[in-house]
C-alpha cells in the first residue's frame, strides 16, 4: 500500500453496491451500539445463572464500557497502520468471536474477558463505519449516509435494554450476545465483497508504548471511577479517590507527551481545528443531555409509574422513530444553510422539549409523556448531521478516521458522565425533596382522613410513606430535565464559535482553524 494521502483517493466508485455497503456499514454500527445498552436489563438472569450477586454482575457492563471507551481514540492510529477496511474486517471478526464466547460463558470471570474483548473491537467498529461511510459515497450523498449512521447512534443505545428484557425473558440471557453472530458473519462477508476497493493507504509507525499505556490508565480509570462511584459514595470511598487522581495525573501526562511525540498513538493535532474542537464540544453537551433522558426515563416509568417494559422503551425511543421522519428534510436544507444555524435552532428545540418534561407529574397520562419524545425527534436530525458536518467536515481528509476516533470516544465518555451525573443528581434530589415533604406533612390529619376512608393503620402509613416517595422521585426526574434543559441551551451558543465549515471530505475548508 501506499502513502499517499487518503485524500487522493476521493469518492470510490469502483464499489460493486454501493448501497448494500452502506448497509453493511450501518447495520454493524447498530449492532455494537446496541451492545452498549443491551445487557443491562439482563444483569439479573446473567448474575443468578452465574451464581454471583447483582453487584458483581454489573462487571458485564463495565467491563465492556472500559474497553470500549480505551479502543475508540485508537481507531486513527490502527486505520494509518492496517488500513481502515483491513482494521473494521478484523474488528468485525473479533466483534463475532468474543459474542460467540460471551453466550458460551459459564462463569463471571469468563463473561467479564469476553466483554472487555467485545468492547476493545466495537469501539473500532464505530468510528470506522463512519469514516468507510464517508470514503464510499460522494460529496453530495454524504448528508444521507450520516444520516444513516446516525440513526444508529439514537436508536441503538434507547432499544437496547427492551430488547436485552425481551430475549432474556422469552429465551435465555446467552441469546443477547449469541444473535450477534448471523448479522455479523453477514456483515464480514459482504464487508470483504465490497470493501475492499475503499482500503486506505497504510503507513508503517512505530508503536507508541507509552501513549498507549496512559491511554489506557487515564480511561480506564474514568470509565471505573464513572460506573461504580455512585455505589461506592463518589469521593468519600478511597478507591474513588485513587480512581480520580490516576484519571486526571494519567490525562495530563498522556496530553504532554502526545503532543510531544513524533509518531503519537492518539491524533491531538486534530484539536487545533476549532470546528472540530467546537463541534465536540457542542456533541459532549448535547448527546450528554440526550443520554441522560434515554437512562432516567424508562427506570422511573417502570419502577414508580407502573409501566411495563415495552411501553416505557416504546416512549423512549420515540425520539430516535420521529427523528427519520424529517432525516430528508434535514439532508436537504444542510445542502443550502449553515449547519450552525441548524444545530443551534435544534438544540434549542430539544432544550425546550426538556422543559416540557419537566412538567410532568406523578398524574401524567401516557400521550402527555410520549409527546415530548416524539416531538424531540423532530429535531435531532438537524442536530446530529449538522454536527457531524462541522466536526468532520473541518479536518483533512487524511485525519478523518482519527477526528472520527477522536469524536465517538467524547461521545462515549460524555454517556458515561451523562449517567453518573444523572442518576447521582437524581439520588440526592430525591433524598432533598423526601426530607421537604416529611417536614411538612401533617401526620395526625392525614391519618385521621385516611381512616376515615377506611384504612387501617398499617395501610394508611404504607400510603403515606408511598405517596411521599413517589412525589419526591417525580420531584428529582424534574430536576434532572431541568439540569439536561440547561445543557442544552449552552450547547446551543457553544456550537457558533465553531467557524463555518466546508463540505464533509472537502479538505478541511473553512473550519481549519490552525
Amino acid at each position: 500500500m501506499s502513502a499517499a494521502s487518503p485524500a487522493s483517493a476521493g469518492p470510490l466508485a469502483a464499489i460493486p453496491n454501493r448501497a448494500l455497503a452502506a448497509a453493511v456499514l450501518v447495520v454493524s454500527n447498530f449492532m455494537v451500539v446496541l451492545d452498549l445498552t443491551v445487557a443491562n436489563v439482563s444483569i439479573p438472569h446473567i448474575a443468578g445463572s452465574l451464581g454471583v450477586s447483582l453487584d458483581q454482575g454489573t462487571w458485564v457492563v463495565t467491563s465492556y464500557a472500559v474497553a470500549e471507551a480505551i479502543a475508540v481514540p485508537l481507531t486513527g492510529w490502527l486505520a494509518m497502520r492496517f488500513g481502515a477496511v483491513r482494521t473494521y474486517l478484523y474488528a468485525m471478526t473479533g466483534f463475532c468471536l468474543f459474542s460467540l464466547l460471551c453466550g458460551l460463558s459459564l462463569t463471571l470471570e469468563m463473561i467479564v474477558i469476553c466483554r472487555i474483548g467485545q468492547g476493545l473491537c466495537g469501539g473500532l467498529i464505530m468510528p470506522l463505519a463512519q469514516t468507510l461511510l464517508l470514503r464510499i459515497f460522494p460529496p453530495e450523498q454524504i448528508p444521507k449516509a450520516m444520516l444513516m449512521w446516525t440513526m444508529t447512534i439514537l436508536l441503538g443505545p434507547a432499544l437496547g435494554p427492551n430488547v436485552g428484557g425481551f430475549i432474556s425473558d422469552n429465551m435465555s440471557w446467552h441469546w443477547i450476545f449469541l444473535i450477534n453472530l448471523p448479522i455479523g458473519a453477514a456483515a464480514i462477508l459482504v464487508g470483504y465483497a465490497l470493501l475492499t476497493p475503499a482500503e486506505t493507504p497504510t503507513r508503517k509507525v512505530p508503536v507508541d508504548k507509552v501513549g498507549l499505556a496512559l491511554l489506557t490508565l487515564w480511561v480506564g480509570s474514568l470509565q471505573l471511577l464513572l460506573d461504580i462511584g455512585r455505589t461506592h459514595d463518589w469521593f468519600e470511598d478511597p478507591l474513588i479517590v485513587a480512581l480520580g487522581l490516576c484519571a486526571l495525573i494519567g490525562f495530563v501526562v498522556f496530553m504532554i507527551w502526545e503532543l510531544t511525540e513524533e509518531h503519537p498513538i492518539v491524533d491531538l493535532k486534530v484539536f487545533r481545528h476549532k470546528g472540530f474542537t467546537f463541534g465536540v464540544a457542542a456533541l459532549s453537551l448535547c448527546f450528554g443531555a440526550y443520554f441522560a433522558s434515554i437512562v432516567v426515563i424508562p427506570q422511573w416509568l417502570q419502577a414508580w409509574m407502573g409501566y411495563p417494559a415495552t411501553l416505557a422503551g416504546f416512549i423512549t425511543a420515540g425520539t430516535a422513530l420521529a427523528a427519520i421522519t424529517t432525516s430528508r428534510l434535514a439532508a436537504k436544507a444542510l445542502t443550502f444553510a449553515d449547519p450552525r444555524l441548524l444545530v443551534s435552532l435544534a438544540v434549542a428545540w430539544l432544550g425546550c422539549m426538556a422543559l416540557m418534561r419537566a412538567q410532568w407529574t406523578s398524574g401524567t397520562d401516557f400521550w402527555r409523556l410520549a409527546a415530548p419524545q416524539i416531538i424531540q425527534g423532530l429535531g435531532m436530525s438537524f442536530f446530529m448531521l449538522p454536527l457531524t458536518t462541522i466536526s468532520l467536515g473541518s479536518v483533512r481528509p487524511e485525519e478523518t478516521a482519527s477526528a472520527a476516533g477522536l469524536q465517538n470516544f467524547v461521545r462515549t465518555v460524555s454517556i458515561g458522565v451523562a449517567t453518573a451525573l444523572a442518576m447521582t443528581v437524581w439520588d440526592d434530589t430525591q433524598q432533598a425533596a423526601h426530607n421537604e415533604i416529611v417536614s411538612k406533612l401533617q401526620p395526625d390529619d392525614t391519618m385521621a382522613r385516611l381512616a376515615q376512608a377506611d384504612f387501617t393503620p398499617d395501610q394508611a402509613r404504607r400510603f403515606i410513606a408511598r405517596m411521599v416517595e413517589q412525589e419526591s422521585v417525580m420531584i428529582a426526574v424534574d430536576y434532572v430535565f431541568l439540569m439536561t434543559a440547561a445543557a442544552f441551551f449552552l450547547g446551543a451558543l457553544v456550537i457558533w464559535l465553531a467557524p463555518r465549515p466546508g463540505k464533509l471530505g472537502g479538505g478541511g475548508g473553512g473550519g481549519g482553524g490552525h
